[in-house]
């Protein structure tokens, strides 16, 4: 376990500006090449991909969803979806760091007042990186808050702490959900250096090893009004927050399904022994090991195009979000989310078996693919969102909105 408190980037960035679509994917293909090349020995060795981050942020994809109006390149959803996860079949914990940073960027978006937007989104175009201080490992569940903002003259002030605080380390602002008097949940954006927060990599989890994923201490913190964003109000009305942030982390899974398969294919075409039974040369040319090759394959094509399909739902919502249209965004996220989990589950226990058993050698830290999978579709449960689509069908009934659903 790292204990780094204080990495070392890039602290005034200087950020390139995307301008369309195709450029975000392209950028998007480039960084996967380089980062795949060392993502096995940053896995294996613990070690925080901090350059790796000062070049995703500063090749502009952190802020290709801010809104043309304010200067951003206002990509769709479905390219947003594809970059991230172009980068996560490279590396799937470079590609879930930014995922809280583009959720805030929407929850702005929805939320914020204009001078607030105007002071965001141009400091995320300039390449300055949110980190995440939401969720609580004490608190009753996942959408419950202990920590708490309260006012204190013409300055707000901040108590709490935080867990599964993914990318906060490697962030120039860190923004905090908290709970005013009223109960109502207001992300207070604090600069990462400010008096009273400690930020420390106390991640253990076996998966996504190098996201930091850790504690953020929150300590009579003082945000100015202009860093207090109503994110309840995304909340009360119909809006694509919860959307957004649901379709990165399907995103997310779509990549690992996506590296484990490119690495089946390599270890099996390369190193692995035909089955005896076989009568074959090659592992490659198993009959039996082809027919599953080829149901990976479909099974993640599935995905990709549920994945693109709810992309192109959130498009849809942006300005006009009704009840009705957010209710059946939120149910293709959910079932793209649905197929996304199954099929970064079933990849990466497919790599072992048509790999074979020296796929398990730990020189060749193939497990990491398995550990990323299950590590990462925990989050936000698939069960629950079988329930939703259902209910929805067959009940008209609406999802909950809210971040996780």
């Amino acid at each position: 376990m790292s204990l780094i408190e204080n990495p070392f980037f890039e602290r005034h960035p200087n950020a390139h500006r995307i301008t369309s679509d195709a450029e975000a994917i392209e950028i998007a293909g480039e960084l996967a090449v380089d980062f795949a090349r060392q993502a096995n020995e940053r896995d294996r060795d613990r070690r925080l991909p901090v350059v790796e981050l000062d070049r995703f942020s500063g090749s502009g994809l952190w802020g290709i969803t801010v809104p043309k109006a304010y200067g951003g390149a206002g990509v769709s959803f479905a390219t947003l979806a594809k970059v991230i996860a172009l980068v996560s079949a490279a590396d799937p914990s470079i590609g879930q760091i930014p995922q809280n940073h583009l959720a805030a960027l929407d929850a702005i978006r929805v939320t914020a007042s204009e001078e607030q937007k105007r002071l965001w989104f141009g400091r995320v175009l300039q390449g300055y990186r949110l980190g995440n201080a939401f969720s609580e490992a004490k608190s009753k569940h996942v959408g419950a808050f202990e920590t708490t903002v309260r006012r204190d003259g013409d300055a707000f002030v901040v108590n709490g702490e935080k867990f599964y605080a993914t990318g906060a380390l490697f962030a120039h602002f860190i923004h905090i959900g908290a709970v005013d008097e009223e109960g109502r949940v207001h992300l207070a954006i604090a600069d990462r250096d400010a008096p009273g927060i400690t930020i420390s990599d106390t991640w253990s989890g076996f998966g996504q090893r190098t996201t930091a994923s850790g504690n953020v201490k929150i300590d009579h913190v003082r945000v100015g009004p202009e860093a207090l964003i109503p994110a309840f109000k995304g909340g009360e009305a119909p809006s694509s927050n919860g959307s957004v942030s649901q379709i990165i982390q399907a995103a997310v899974d779509l990549g690992i399904a996506q590296g484990a398969i490119d690495e089946t294919i390599r270890f099996v075409r390369t190193q692995s022994r035909p089955w005896i039974d076989s009568g074959q040369d090659h592992a490659h040319e198993d009959v039996f090991t082809i027919h599953q090759i080829g149901d990976l394959e479909v099974k993640l094509h599935a995905a990709e195009a549920l994945l693109e399909i709810a992309g192109r739902a959130i498009d849809g919502i942006l300005d006009r979000p009704s009840e009705a249209a957010v209710a059946e965004t939120t149910v293709a996220v959910a079932e793209a989310k649905v197929l996304t989990t199954e099929i970064a589950i079933l990849a990466t226990n497919k790599l072992h078996e048509l790999a074979g058993t020296r796929s398990v050698l730990a020189s060749h830290n193939l497990d990491r693919h398995w550990r990323n999978a299950r590590t990462h579709t925990l989050h936000d449960p698939v069960r629950w969102k079988y329930f939703h689509v259902g209910n929805h069908a067959l009940n008209g009934i609406a999802p909950p909105r809210h971040a996780w659903s």
